[in-house]
Parts: C-alpha cells; structure tokens; sequence
C-alpha cells in the first residue's frame, strides 16, 4: 500500500504538468472572449474578420523579463485555406524585449493580429523576432476600425495587451516569438512544427474547442451594413 501511495504522489506532478497546455487553452479562449466581449473596448471587429493569424499569450509574466526568464506561453491560430474557420491551435513562447513591454503589473494578457500573408510567413518560422523581422504596430481600441493610424494600416502585426483591467495597443521591440515542440507534443502526441498545424488540417484537441468556437464566433459574424 505504501508503495502504491508513493508512486501515486510521484506520477501526479508529471499529470499537472501534461495538463498545462490543455489548461492554457481554457485561459486563451477565456481571455480572448472577455476582451471582445467588452462593449466598445475590444479589438476591432473589420480587424479580427480580416486577419490571416492570431496570437494569444494569457497571464504573460512581466517580471520574468527582469531576471531574465521566459515571459509565457500561449496559442496560434491561422485561418484555414479559403477562409473557412480556424487551424487548430500551435504552440508559442514569448521571450525578452524592451522595458516598455511592461505595462503596470505582475502579468498581462496579450493578444496579436497578423494581418497580412508576409507575417504569417514570418510568424510560422521556428523563430520570429517582433519588430526586427516583421513590422509591428500598437492596435487600435474599439468595435470599428476607424481611428486606425497610416502605420496600424501597414503594419504586418498589430498588438494589445491587458493588465489590471486596461485593454490598450502596444508596440512590441524586441521579443521573441518560439514554437514549443514540447507543449505541441503534449497536445497532439508528437513534435508537430507550428506551420504543420496550422497549414495542415492538424485535427485540434478537444481542449481547444472552446478557443475555436470563440475565434469562429467573433470573426464570421454576420455584418449589418
């Protein structure tokens, strides 16, 4: 009996651990549901209809960047060929960048929106640096797209974060963007590059399916005009 205890106590970290990336789905569909559910705060909805690609990071940890860890892990999606839905979810890493990155908090939700075919390209490489490969703007904030800047229009990315309630754009320098070969394998039962998964018709698991349901109902909504 002592044994079986022991070995039980031995085994369940390592289950915690497997867990991590299915529980950072629910944490990325949550985050991205609160934020384009709030009235007029949100991404804006011609933005989110017109984007090749979306990042997620939820719950990034500012402090890391300041003993010099990793800042977080999140999800990437891009739309299937044809535009119909989304790919199954890749995993990200996010690392390093400017001080300006921190925005008044222990951690921050960011989200990203690859607007065009070159940053997906770039995105879908093992690793992409923000700003230095691709160019990256500060999103606008609200349901239309109106107050959009010469360079929100250009950009290849545009970014947001949340921290302590405050949904804003911000302009990324310098971080780092990284598959995780590990966390893929942890979801999908194999080292799956980033751009198998998403160009592939990679099935996604069934702890991504509230992410999906999410980006499906936010970005295929019927338009009024």
């Amino acid at each position: 009996m002592r044994f079986v205890m022991v070995a039980v106590l031995a085994v369940t970290p390592l289950l915690a651990k497997d867990n991590e990336p299915a529980k950072r789905l629910g944490d990325a569909a949550a985050v991205f549901s609160e934020v384009m559910g709030a009235p007029d705060k949100g991404i804006p909805q011609e933005l989110l209809e017109n984007a090749h690609c979306i990042v997620i990071v939820p719950d990034l940890k500012t402090g890391a960047f300041i003993v010099g860890g990793k800042y977080g892990k999140g999800y990437l999606s891009c739309r299937n060929k044809g535009g119909a839905g989304w790919s199954a979810p890749a995993t990200v890493r996010i690392e390093g960048g400017s001080v300006g990155f921190q925005i008044g908090g222990s951690s921050t939700d960011l989200i990203m929106l690859v607007m065009n075919a070159r940053g997906a390209q770039k995105l879908l490489e093992s690793k992409f640096t923000l700003g230095a490969e691709g160019f990256v703007a500060a999103g606008p904030v609200g349901r239309t797209a109106t107050a959009q800047t010469d360079a929100q229009m250009h950009a290849d990315i545009l970014s947001w974060s949340r921290s302590q309630g405050l949904f804003a754009g911000i302009a990324l320098e310098g971080a780092t963007l990284r598959q995780d070969l590990d966390d893929n394998s942890t979801l999908y039962g194999k080292k799956l590059e980033n751009r198998d998964i998403v160009t592939k018709g990679v099935r996604a698991p069934k702890s991504a399916a509230k992410l999906i349901a999410m980006l499906n109902r936010y970005s295929f909504r019927e338009r009024k005009d």
